[in-house]
């Protein structure tokens, strides 16, 4: 190095040294540093003690019991005490429920309805059958989730033992804790009803809930066990409704996994499913809730799973109880009207004028008809004579209009031999034929579009009205389900089950034989394919109608009945055909006025017979230049 490297480098060894001392801490300093650096550790030991403890007071209460009750009190604190206990089950009945409480959380533990039953075995004949049960799955969950000033942050009621107090028809749990807080549930089973009065009470636990809390949360969680014959319905037909202040009810998707999350405050929130409900109604309201429906495997023992994590207000300084409601039972249309405003619309009768039909037209007529007539396969058939009766002016119009269809048919097959090498001009040919003897061939299908409404609402009718569930008819064991006339070896693909439905195939034949009756003397020489399909048609609705409702296909079997024989009465002794000649020989003489759908029709025809005479001049123009 030179003399000037050598100098550099002192001077910033010099700096270095210099801002080293400037810079260095002071003894204050130091001890501040470490002071905080133990405050740190003591910090992360105790999150990490807080971490080594077991998740839950289940879990604890399976340690020793030399380590148990401390870890519950590190873990817990002031709710240690209740942490520990035996589990008893406790029974309170009337004449329609018997439902079972356990301490170990202060909650239903199951549900019996008296006067339903569950089939164990579908194939079985006669039925091997248990009362049907709700609420009683071991993973079902009904908890209060309470934030607290504790290692654990949130107690759950699941966790702690509550000492109870049967008295008559109603039973309570109380959890007090060393500071005297506690916690009360009571239930009230209401005489003759499905009713459950429930009040919940948090007493003198504003030192233990964490500050600013206002809100505490239910969480509810219940599997749906497999009831009925058909699952497919069963799981379709499932979903958690609710309710918003104000508001019509609404669902969660029910064909497939949902989650709805309410910012609103919700009146009431039921976990329903095909036949039966269980229900939570606020007496004021809840806060919000989040909603959350799951469909469950295949092979699953469950159906759905249904969560409904509601908040509910609580006043940390008053010591009034939190009052609600539980209703568990049957989807009975007149019982839900009654219990809360809306819940009858958890009955999946459909929605818009559908729903509409089934509830306010339906409905009302099978329940008029039931109380003179005790077989419910019997007031099927009244009712499909009655419904047919109603709208027989709409197919006496469709008749008319296919006789007079039937009338032409002569002058049309003149018509096709005179055209039967231009398509296109037949088509406009016939359709000014139409126009001017008064004929349409849409005559015979408005009323068939008209009278949709009310098919499509008995289609959704009868798998939800609880009153065709286990009522036989014929060989039909069950109405709401498929009936069985022959089990198949194996099942088979796209729905059609290991079963054959004999009121499905039935139908099938009926519908062909009204069809082919139907249309024999219609031209379909236009559409030849047509003639065909509407025979196929019945043959490929087998496989849907093979696993409906047997109620339905009941009702549509008999239904084809009535049909064939309103359209051979009305054709051969009510309608006269030689008064129709005659009108079609008068709407010829009438002048004709411009418009109307026949005339748009046959305009559009016309031009394109027009394009297409253009095209083949084009066509033959360019032959000829080739030549």
């Amino acid at each position: 190095m030179d003399k000037n490297s050598i100098i550099g480098l002192v001077l910033i060894f010099m700096l270095l040294f210099v801002w080293q001392t400037i810079t260095k801490p002071t003894e204050a300093q130091i001890a501040a540093q470490k002071r905080t650096q133990d405050s740190l550790l003591q910090v992360q030991n105790k999150i990490n003690e807080a971490a080594s403890l077991p998740a839950t007071a289940d879990a604890i209460n399976e340690l020793p019991d030399s380590v148990k009750q401390s870890q519950l009190q590190a873990k817990m604190g002031d709710f240690a005490s209740a942490a520990t206990g035996t589990e008893s089950v406790y029974t309170v009945e009337n004449d329609l429920l018997k439902i079972s409480f356990t301490n170990k959380g202060g909650r239903i533990k199951g549900i019996e309805l008296k006067k339903y039953k569950k089939n164990l075995d579908d194939k079985k004949k006669p039925h091997d059958q248990v009362p049907v049960r709700l609420f009683e799955d071991d993973k079902n969950k009904f908890e209060y989730l309470i934030p607290v000033n504790t290692p654990a942050g949130m107690i759950s009621t699941a966790d702690l033992f509550f000492k109870s107090n049967v008295q008559g028809n109603t039973i309570s749990f109380t959890a007090t804790l060393p500071s005297g807080a506690s916690i009360e549930q009571v239930y009230t089973l209401n005489d003759a009803s499905y009713a459950i009065d429930y009040d919940v009470k948090f007493n003198g636990m504003d030192q233990l809930i964490k500050p600013g809390t206002d809100q505490i949360e239910l969480n509810w969680v219940n599997y749906l066990d497999k009831i009925e014959i058909n699952d497919n319905f069963e799981k379709y037909y499932t979903s958690v409704y609710y309710k918003m202040i104000n508001e019509s009810p609404d669902y969660c998707s029910c064909r497939s996994d949902d989650e709805e999350d309410i910012e609103e405050k919700l009146k009431w929130v039921s976990h329903a499913n095909q036949f039966f409900n269980t229900t939570l109604v606020a007496t004021e309201s809840f806060e919000s809730g989040l909603l959350v429906t799951k469909m469950e495997e295949e092979d699953s023992e469950d159906l759905k799973k249904l969560t409904s994590r509601i908040q509910i207000p609580i006043d940390r300084t008053s010591q009034e109880s939190i009052s609600m409601k539980i209703f568990s039972g049957p989807n009975d249309f007149n019982t839900l009207k009654a219990f809360t405003p809306g819940l009858e619309n958890i009955i999946p009768y459909g929605w818009s004028i559908f729903g509409t039909i089934n509830r306010w037209v339906i409905r009302p007529s099978f329940d008029f008809l039931s109380r003179y007539i005790g077989s419910k396969g019997l007031v099927i058939i009244l009712l499909t004579f009655l419904i047919k009766m109603l709208v027989f002016p709409l197919t006496y119009k469709m008749l008319y209009s296919q006789q007079k269809m039937a009338a032409l048919k002569p002058r049309l097959a003149k018509l096709k031999e005179k055209y039967k090498d231009d398509q296109q001009q037949y088509s406009v040919e016939q359709m000014k034929m139409y126009r001017e003897y008064g004929a349409s061939p849409l005559g015979g299908c408005m009323p068939m579009v008209l009278q949709m409404p009310i098919w499509y609402a008995l289609f959704r009718f009868f798998p939800s009205s609880l009153d065709f569930r286990q009522a036989s008819f014929l060989w039909a064991d069950d109405l709401s389900s498929f009936d069985v006339a022959m089990r198949l070896p194996t099942e088979l693909p796209f729905g059609f089950g290991d079963h054959l439905s004999l009121f499905t195939i039935l139908w099938a034949i009926t519908t062909i034989i009204y069809t082919f009756y139907n249309t024999r003397h219609m031209d379909m020489g236009a559409n030849p394919a047509m003639k065909y399909m509407q025979y196929a048609m019945p043959l490929m609705f087998l496989v849907f109608f093979n696993s409906y409702s047997s109620g339905l296909t009941c009702y549509m079997f008999f239904s084809n009945l009535i049909n064939i024989a309103q359209t051979i009465i009305t054709k051969n002794f009510v309608i006269d055909k030689k008064k129709i000649e005659e009108e079609l020989l008068e709407n010829k003489k009438k002048p004709k006025k411009k418009g109307g759908f026949q005339q748009k029709l046959e305009d559009i025809m016309k031009e394109q017979q027009k394009i297409n005479d253009e095209r083949q001049k084009t066509v033959d123009k360019a032959k000829k230049k080739k030549k």
